[in-house]
């Protein structure tokens, strides 16, 4: 008798910049009654360490059994050994544990981490990347946002952004920060967090790597910049920056002026005309050659010539996949919309080659 595969263990990686929460999150995840037994991997070396209030012992120990069932080990090597160790434990009996959380150090990128998930086979075949969060402190968020990159890379990667620390600044600030949050990363859900005060349902299992037939692009942020556009593209990188980056009547109808430049920038392309498969497939393997360690996320639902499904693609970095999804139902309007999040991304090259491989 064949024995049924086993389950992949889903992984979470929370990132967000020093002092943004991420510590006391994790512990509010760690310590709640939710019976789920976790692994978490910190890769952090602060001074703000899960530290002994939560801890059954302080070991030398790399792994350490805490007082509710959740696992803490610290990285002392690369995460692909740290991953290998935990589920080599686990086969054995040794640990208990059915999902792992990552706490990157506050100035990581969180690209190379979730990189680890696709790359190695031994990892891919235990381990399934469930989302990236970020942490986004709304007290210091702005200057971070202006003077370091790994800052901006960290909400480029997000599947959900957390936004703490919220009390300690005006309405019109945190509407500033959203609004710049949103035009960086239109995929991320936004919430607002309270010390740490997160449901486990907008922790974990939120499927952000699935290839699935939703591209959730927040509304509001395509409503902003949604004018007149006559080939039906979305243009929202100019949104919040200096007004001579308005052309083609992009108005932006809100208050909040910031100009902020960011580098991290993203943009959505959106097209009535089905796509030529082999054009295309041509075109984003050459783009992500050229251009993939400067694209943080990105993922479509197309409409291909040939086929009467979706199709679904999403990539991270210079790694891409796709997938024939669910039928196009009677009566739907076969419209491919695409979103790239990067930095710096040519989005003329890009548009322009998008179009070319149109039908």
């Amino acid at each position: 008798m064949s024995t049924p595969a086993p389950q992949l263990i889903p992984a979470t990686i929370l990132t967000g910049f020093l002092g943004a929460g991420k510590t006391t999150l994790l512990k509010r995840v760690l310590s709640e009654a939710h019976g789920q037994k976790i692994a978490v991997i910190e890769n952090e070396f602060g001074e703000e360490n899960i530290d002994n209030e939560i801890l059954v012992a302080d070991t030398n120990e790399q792994i350490i059994q805490m007082s509710n069932g959740c696992i803490c080990c610290t990285i002392r090597e690369d995460l692909r050994a740290t991953l290998a160790d935990l589920a080599a434990k686990r086969r054995r009996g040794e640990l208990d544990f059915e999902r792992v959380v990552i706490e990157t150090t506050g100035v990581a990128d969180p690209g190379p981490v979730a990189q680890t998930f696709f790359i190695d086979d031994e990892i891919a075949e235990t381990f399934v990347l469930d989302a990236i969060l970020t942490l986004v402190d709304a007290k210091h968020a702005q200057g971070q946002l202006d003077s370091r990159q790994e800052a901006r890379r960290q909400v480029g990667f997000a599947d959900q952004i957390f936004i703490s620390k919220s009390e300690l600044v005006s309405a019109d600030d945190l509407n500033a920060l959203t609004h710049r949050l949103k035009h960086m990363n239109p995929r991320a859900a936004h919430k607002q967090v309270h010390f740490g005060e997160v449901p486990i349902a907008e922790v974990f299992d939120l499927r952000g790597f699935n290839l699935n037939a939703k591209l959730d692009i927040d509304p509001d942020f395509l409503k902003v910049d949604d004018h007149d556009h006559d080939h039906g593209h979305v243009h929202d990188e100019h949104c919040g920056h200096d007004h001579h980056d308005h052309a083609h009547g992009e108005h932006c109808d809100h208050p909040h002026h910031h100009h902020h430049d960011d580098d991290v920038k993203s943009f959505v392309f959106r097209a009535d005309r089905a796509f030529n498969p082999a054009k295309l497939e041509d075109f984003l393997g050459a783009i992500v050659q050229v251009y993939g360690p400067k694209m943080l996320r990105y993922k479509g639902v197309l409409n291909m010539k040939g086929t009467d499904r979706k199709v679904i693609f999403q990539g991270v970095h210079q790694l891409m996949g796709s997938d024939l999804g669910p039928k196009w139902a009677a009566g739907e309007k076969r419209t491919s919309k695409m979103v790239f999040i990067g930095i710096d991304l040519p989005r003329d090259v890009l548009e322009h080659g998008l179009e070319g491989c149109l039908v």
